[in-house]
């Protein structure tokens, strides 16, 4: 290439990054555009608690315990081999 191209190619090149960044700050980057409004979360702390009593009481049904319903002494169900 001669001199006089490479002078054409980097005006060129000079004047789309000035037209692609007056664009971009025209649409993208307007200060309207960087306003976002988000939600306030609570302080997390060390104190717990206690919950409902309503819900969370002695009488209250506890689905970790086991329950068997009848006898059944059969350990190999579907007579597996293992």
């Amino acid at each position: 290439m001669k001199r006089k191209d490479w002078l054409v190619v980097a005006l060129v090149a000079v004047v789309a990054g000035v037209f692609s960044m007056v664009l971009s700050n025209a649409f993208i980057a307007s200060p309207k555009n960087r306003k976002e409004k988000v939600e306030v979360v609570d302080v997390i702390t060390n104190q717990f608690l206690q919950p409902d009593s309503k819900y969370f009481n002695a009488q209250a049904v506890n689905p970790t315990k086991l329950i068997q319903i009848g006898e059944n002494a059969n350990t190999k169900p579907f007579n597996s081999s293992n």
